[in-house]
């Protein structure tokens, strides 16, 4: 079935746009949610006009949002969660959760829809994509700890200690090597 695009549709085009889709998709979902129409030759005739308004559109959503997209790009959500010794949650960290963290900390309201992510199921840091409009597209970045230990501080101090330590002997034995040398010679 071809339709043509009347609003911008996430993953599959933009206003104005003249796309095959599967019949089913077009029937249940695309046409009763008035995002396409047929494409039919009087359609056809209209496309420029549908483009040309969706850009004008397209525009002053993202003049809107671009507000949001600022404070929302970059930030940092943290989560405490109970997991096993393998490092796997209990539970996991939804879109749901994600999107009440970033209404709690920037006051701004995402929905849970608007999320790129699958389901965390792991400690570790991840990231995120929140889509405000089809161009405007930031990135959170989210950090999973074991409850009970510090976010940072689980995470990058055995990396240090293992580093450090093994670094400074290398240096210091042969400084010491050099010392007891010297100490013999005298």
């Amino acid at each position: 079935m071809k339709v043509l695009l009347i609003k911008d549709v996430y993953k599959l085009g933009r206003a104005g746009d003249v796309k095959k889709v599967a019949d089913g998709f077009g029937r249940n979902f695309l046409l009763p949610q008035k995002l396409a129409v047929l494409a039919t030759p009087g359609a056809m005739k209209t496309s420029e006009k549908v483009r040309s308004q969706g850009e004008v559109q397209r525009a002053k959503l993202n003049s809107e949002l671009k507000d949001l997209a600022e404070h929302v790009n970059g930030i940092t959500l943290t989560f405490a969660a109970k997991a096993g010794e393998t490092g796997k949650l209990y539970g996991s960290i939804t879109t749901q959760d994600v999107a009440a963290a970033i209404v709690e900390q920037t006051k701004y309201e995402v929905k849970r829809q608007q999320i790129d992510m699958q389901p965390i199921r792991e400690l570790g840091e991840f990231k995120a994509h929140v889509r405000l409009t089809i161009d405007l597209i930031p990135e959170v970045k989210i950090i999973v700890h074991r409850e009970g230990e510090a976010a940072e501080s689980g995470a990058a101090e055995p990396e240090e200690k293992v580093k450090r330590p093994r670094g400074k002997k290398k240096e210091e034995a042969p400084a010491e090597e050099a010392k007891a040398e010297e100490a013999k010679a005298e």
